[in-house]
């Protein structure tokens, strides 16, 4: 089959009609149809029975819609990086971010880089690791930033810091305590879990297992911040990353670090085949003292 034959076979098969074909490739019904013909005609087969104005697909086209799609996907993957690759590099940074750093800690960064640079400008994407990577292999992006990033063929990986998870609470709970808490500090106490579909989700969960302790789990949420607006409201306790917990939003909860500590990597990600812009090698240096100096804000007073 050649493409266009791929394109029209799979425009006609999921919108059920040639007329709707033609709508969505912006072509004649006629056309439509031609080419549908010419690739019956190569293949040797029909894909569509045509019965009282009705197209349904043959047993054939039944099965040949499931590699059709995967071929589909990897053009449509092909046109998006076809079209990032021209998009001019020039004063122009993208960069793709877990949720939980697009909260204070990259929009200072940015603020104070463009003081400087003015003339720079950015395009940002919040999204979990896993659409991160992704826009790096679709060049959507220069580069990403996520915690505790897989090895990834075709990923460079490079440590922007270290952090920590820590305990939050309201302002109400753990008056005896100090500065620390440990894990069965939290025995008994309202708990509120993160993912495991999150890295740091799976690696908590996996500290807790390796430990023996059982927590009162009465939440699971998918996002750090929405762990620290629980916890301001009272709904419970959370592990989450350092740096929501010093981001602003919410009051009246003080954040404790954890002993034995529970480390992890904020990484820069990047695609191995596309070398860095000048300008996104600037912005990266600056991002990297902004981090040291955010991180060593302190942490026990709360957010």
């Amino acid at each position: 089959m050649r493409l266009r034959h791929i394109e029209v076979f799979h425009a006609v098969y999921n919108c059920g009609s040639i007329t709707a074909a033609a709508k969505q490739l912006n072509v004649s019904q006629p056309s439509v149809s031609k080419v549908l013909s010419h690739a019956e005609q190569q293949l040797g087969f029909q894909l569509f029975d045509r019965q009282k104005g009705k197209i349904l697909p043959t047993r054939e086209a039944e099965r040949l819609i499931h590699h059709i799609d995967e071929v589909y996907d990897n053009i449509g993957e092909l046109r998006r990086i076809s079209k990032n690759l021209g998009i001019a590099e020039s004063g122009c940074i993208r960069i793709a971010m877990a949720p939980a750093l697009g909260i204070d800690l990259i929009p200072a960064s940015i603020a104070r880089y463009l003081q400087q640079h003015p003339h720079t400008t950015f395009e940002i994407e919040t999204s979990h690791q896993r659409q991160v990577l992704r826009a790096l292999k679709e060049l959507r992006v220069d580069f990403g930033i996520v915690f505790d990033p897989p090895e990834t063929p075709g990923i460079m990986i490079e440590r922007l810091a270290m952090a920590e998870l820590v305990a939050i609470s309201h302002v109400s709970m753990f008056s005896d305590k100090g500065r620390t808490l440990t894990l069965d500090d939290l025995d008994g106490v309202p708990f509120i879990n993160l993912s495991t579909r999150s890295p740091l989700g799976q690696m908590l969960a996996n500290r807790i297992e390796s430990g023996g302790i059982q927590l009162r789990s009465i939440a699971n949420v998918e996002t750090y911040q929405m762990a620290k607006a629980l916890v301001a409201h009272g709904a419970g306790v959370a592990l989450i990353d350092e740096i929501t917990a010093k981001s602003v939003g919410h009051e009246n909860i003080i954040a404790r670090r954890m002993d034995p500590p529970l480390q992890f990597e904020v990484s820069i990600v990047h695609a191995e085949s596309t070398p860095f812009s000048v300008v996104t090698q600037q912005f990266i240096s600056h991002l990297k003292e902004e981090t040291r100096s955010f991180l060593q804000t302190p942490l026990y007073e709360g957010s």
